[in-house]
């Protein structure tokens, strides 16, 4: 923030909510709306932060922040706290109590969902007690809608507000140690259930019942209880982009997986081919390897992230395949929900690898008529270089018939 020249963030997203407060945002994000719940995190680490929550989730939200400085919106469910009331008298009286020891004032009204005008109300009152009314401010301007965005301003009042979307993306971009520990249990369950799907290849199994093995593999881990979601992409056969196929002689099997650990999502790719692989199925695996290794090479502090995709694409033309093209070559992860976000190792890229930095470096190519193929690690850039988190081997995988 010292760098940007800006003297606090307002955050916005359930997903940075939930990085900057360690609680969950609750239910009023399920529509995507700004305005549910917001952080403010102060540039000067003198000023306390302070978050905008849901009343419904503001006692668990307590439990589970490190962040005391709490603002309420009431949301559309009613709630009531009979805790500290007389259980003797009667219900009528002890609720009347219950609203009282709450503060709720008379003709209180819940909304049909939130109200987001309100928690910009309770923003404008935080930077106004902390003397930043008149500060620059950044906030998430991609977590806003251009419905709310007015309200947003008008509330906030004199503060000049300076998109910050960039730079929260790179905060969350360089990982933590406990972070770092969630992926890369993620990819260690996610591995034991590739090795279990591997074995259960063979000929007649379908698509389907070795996606569920995976499933049912990670599932059963030891360390399943960590687990708060997982998801595949897996394919059999000539067709890359799914159906229910069942595993025939040289048919590949596209392996794209991940488990979330406490949110965090890890990302692993593997081909197996039942039998021997076909001329032209080795040909292409073997320019993706091609990239794949020379991209691999240049996976280290200060490199561009231009420059890996810049080396790997040109490997893989080398190898016979001038035509070959692709956006990107690998991604961010651990700071959204999905398996693809921010940094991409692609030629626009702006962005230098930095020691912590979680991503996933990827060869994939996906051909109608021969099937899907991928060659994918999950790594940790380090001080000197990177640590490939995966332990399976990348080689196109024969599975004897």
């Amino acid at each position: 923030m010292s760098d940007a020249g800006i003297d606090g963030l307002i955050l916005l997203s359930p997903d940075s909510f939930l990085y900057a407060t360690g609680a969950s945002p609750g239910v009023a994000t399920m529509w995507g709306r700004a305005g549910a719940v917001a952080v403010f995190v102060p540039a000067d680490s003198a000023r306390p932060e302070a978050a905008v929550v849901s009343d419904l989730f503001a006692r668990s939200f307590r439990n589970a922040s490190h962040i005391t400085d709490i603002r309420e919106c009431p949301i559309w469910v009613e709630t009531t706290n009979l805790e500290d009331v007389d259980p003797d008298i009667p219900a009528e009286q002890q609720v009347a109590a219950a609203w009282r020891i709450a503060d709720r004032p008379d003709g209180f009204a819940r909304p049909e969902t939130f109200d987001p005008e309100l928690c910009y109300r309770h923003l404008a009152d935080i930077l106004r007690e902390r003397g930043l009314d008149q500060a620059r401010i950044g906030f998430e301007a991609s977590a806003i809608s251009a419905r709310d965005v007015n309200a947003f301003k008008a509330a906030i009042g004199d503060v000049d507000l300076v998109d910050a979307t960039t730079l929260i993306a790179r905060l969350k971009m360089v990982k933590s140690a406990d972070e770092i520990a969630n992926l890369r249990l993620a990819v260690q369950i996610a591995e034991t259930g590739i090795e279990a799907l591997r074995e259960a290849i063979g000929p007649g199994v379908t698509r389907d019942a070795l996606a569920a093995v995976w499933r049912k593999t990670v599932e059963s881990h030891p360390d399943s209880r960590s687990l708060s979601g997982a998801w595949e992409y897996v394919s059999v056969g000539k067709n890359p982009w799914g159906g229910n196929a069942t595993v025939t002689p040289g048919d590949l099997i596209k392996v794209d997986v991940g488990c979330l650990v406490n949110g965090y999502t890890s990302d692993t790719g593997r081909t197996f081919v039942f039998g021997s692989p076909g001329r032209t199925q080795a040909r292409l695996f073997d320019a993706l390897m091609k990239g794949f290794v020379a991209g691999s090479a240049l996976l280290k502090p200060g490199v561009p992230l231009s420059e890996v995709h810049r080396v790997t694409l040109a490997a893989i033309r080398h190898a016979g395949f001038p035509g070959y093209t692709r956006g990107h070559f690998g991604h961010g992860l651990g700071a959204g929900p999905g398996s693809e976000e921010w940094p991409f190792i692609s030629a626009e890229s702006d962005v230098l690898f930095e020691p912590g930095m979680v991503m996933a470096f990827e060869c994939p190519w996906y051909i109608d008529g021969l099937g899907g193929m991928i060659i994918e690690n999950q790594l940790l850039i380090t001080g000197t270089g990177c640590e490939m988190m995966n332990a399976l081997p990348l080689d196109l995988v024969h599975i004897p018939d």
